[in-house]
């Protein structure tokens, strides 16, 4: 009965329909990697940035085309060099011989789906350009600034096992990431179904008919309806305590900060109105906390020696924090 009152106070049905829509659109072409489509679609819908985290060949700039074709939405791809300057991303002023003065031409980020491919392959300076873009949506070049049109969402790509000609992502760039999302290998069954679609040319067709099934105006309006979706302050305490205890774990070098817990509750919220609930419940808040807090913290050196992984830390806290009821 206390379901069916909950069930009554937020109308879900186009944000329902339009994510049914979206995970057949990409399991069209993306075999598997279910929990990867759906973290996709709850940073879309959270207002969030995603770094896809995996080994080349595994779809990662795939899944985010395919994300930016199902959005009728600007896209942007930036391929990220040693040699890319900031004024490559973000724009530079250019002197017009016409009105004898500076006008501004917008780079690449000035886009609403902006792909970011490799982007551990340019350098710090590089990087920061993405700083005030990701957390302000915003741009300031020579003093002046510039608006981002909303919505706005940048899907970063990196390789985790190449080291040669890459740098490091600063520990503030990360924590301006909702989602980090390790892609996986295929299963052998999937791996099949991959090749069987290959050799039958199925992909390049499927992808020419991807028509776009959300627009800007309705992005905008399902992120101000998971928004405002109900949270109990008990959900929120319990939260705010798995963020609270990677500061106190003697296994982290480095905790998670407050914007990581904002981004833990907002996630849950899209989560929740993924599976068609207008309420966040535990369950919800647990399924985005590897996504969210592993990008945002650091082993301690010995832990990380002994082979342990951010996730199985994560994990532990988890465990360790009684599940409100």
């Amino acid at each position: 009965m206390e379901q069916e009152i909950f069930s009554q106070r937020t109308d879900l049905s186009q944000l329902s329909q339009a994510v049914a829509e979206i995970r057949e659109t990409l399991g069209k072409i993306i075999v598997g990697q279910h929990d990867t489509i759906d973290l996709l679609i709850a940073g879309l819908l959270s207002n969030g940035h995603l770094l896809l985290e995996g080994v080349p060949g595994v779809a990662k700039t795939l899944s985010a085309k395919l994300v930016a074709k199902s959005i009728s939405a600007s896209f942007s791809r930036i391929q990220f060099t040693p040699d890319l300057m900031p004024s490559d991303v973000l724009g530079t002023a250019v002197f017009s011989p016409k009105t004898a003065e500076f006008q501004f031409r917008k780079g690449p980020i000035f886009g609403h789906i902006i792909l970011v491919d490799e982007i551990n392959r340019a350098p710090a300076k590089t990087q920061s350009a993405l700083f005030e873009a990701m957390e302000e949506r915003q741009v300031t070049v020579d003093g002046h600034t510039h608006q981002l049109e909303e919505p706005f969402m940048v899907l970063a790509t990196q390789n985790p096992v190449e080291q040669e000609g890459t740098y490091r992502l600063p520990e503030a760039q990360l924590d301006r990431f909702l989602f980090k999302v390790e892609i996986k290998y295929p299963t052998l069954e999937e791996e099949i179904e991959i090749l069987t679609n290959q050799h039958q040319q199925q992909i390049q067709h499927q992808l020419d008919e991807i028509k776009p099934i959300l627009d800007i105006t309705q992005i905008n309006a399902l992120r101000a309806t998971i928004k405002a979706l109900f949270v109990e302050p008990k959900l929120l305490a319990y939260a705010a305590q798995i963020v609270h205890e990677t500061r106190q774990h003697k296994s982290l070098y480095l905790g998670a900060s407050p914007r990581a817990s904002l981004a833990l509750v907002n996630s849950s919220k899209a989560i929740a109105a993924i599976a068609g609930r207008d309420f966040v419940t535990p369950d919800d808040v647990i399924k985005v906390a590897i996504p969210v807090l592993g990008h945002r913290v650091m082993l301690s050196p010995e832990k990380e020696m002994e082979g342990l992984t951010t996730a199985d830390i994560i994990t532990q806290i988890i465990k360790k924090i009684e599940v409100p009821r």
